[in-house]
């Protein structure tokens, strides 16, 4: 009896070992030496497509970059610290940083509540971008494949994680020099400039009939609405349900 008991709180141990981890403090986070922010600015200023970057608060810095849990040394990390986000290509796509007036999403609050339940949980996927069509991209913990550190886009024509072989830092650099007119065929209709600069940051369309439908094949007949980011996410998330790509107990 002693022996089961005793396996059990190993057990119990093991498990709350593997489902969190210890928070550094922000200090140590904070990497004065060797940050990556100089790498991301030298990005920015050669980049082939517009990327405008949201201002950043110390104190909301901060409190994002203890919650991710990632160096200022890293690509995400600079982004984080150093940015209240960046809008790339006139704010089509949306990459989270520590918050702004523009876009008061935080990465870190951004992911509570989709990719883990309380800060200090280990994520196994990681939202790190959206776009306006609704689409989502996330670093791959587990729940996606083996590429762990991958990252992996939410398509909305097909409601699909789909793989982009590329980690975090290559998807930095492609939102800034890759060919989104390519990336994008299909989703995006001729005049998405123009509607997207009506658009606010934590707001995406809601695209009708939707483009993974039969009806939704062609964009340009849609109708598009803002709503909220986050309404959108879970409107998604429901329908993946549905359709099977989710478990109920996920």
């Amino acid at each position: 009896m002693k022996k089961i008991i005793a396996t059990l709180v190993l057990l119990f141990i093991i498990q709350t070992i593997f489902a969190q981890y210890k928070m550094r403090p922000v200090d140590e986070l904070i990497n004065r030496t060797d940050p990556g922010w100089p790498v991301v600015k030298q990005w920015i200023d050669s980049a082939k497509n517009k990327v405008e970057i949201l201002p950043v608060d110390t104190i909301k810095a901060k409190d994002a970059l203890y919650k991710t849990q990632v160096t200022t040394r890293s690509i995400m990390g600079a982004i984080v610290y150093s940015t209240g986000g960046l809008l790339v290509d006139n704010g089509w796509i949306r990459i989270l940083g520590s918050g702004s007036t523009k876009m008061q999403r935080t990465l870190p609050d951004w992911n509570k509540g989709k990719a883990f339940k309380e800060f200090g949980d280990r994520p196994k996927f990681f939202l790190v971008a959206d776009d306006a069509a609704g689409g989502c991209f996330a670093l791959n913990y587990g729940s996606f494949g083996k590429d762990l550190d991958s990252i992996y886009y939410l398509s909305p024509d097909n409601l699909e994680w789909e793989p982009m072989g590329m980690n975090y830092e290559d998807f930095v650099w492609f939102c800034f020099t890759g060919d989104l007119k390519k990336f994008y065929k299909g989703i995006r209709w001729n005049s998405w400039q123009k509607n997207v600069q009506a658009l606010k940051a934590d707001e995406v369309f809601h695209i009708f009939p939707p483009l993974w439908s039969k009806e939704g094949k062609d964009v340009e007949k849609s109708t598009r609405g803002p709503v909220p980011a986050d309404e959108e996410f879970s409107y998604n998330f429901e329908l993946r349900k549905k359709m099977g790509f989710e478990k109920s107990g996920d």
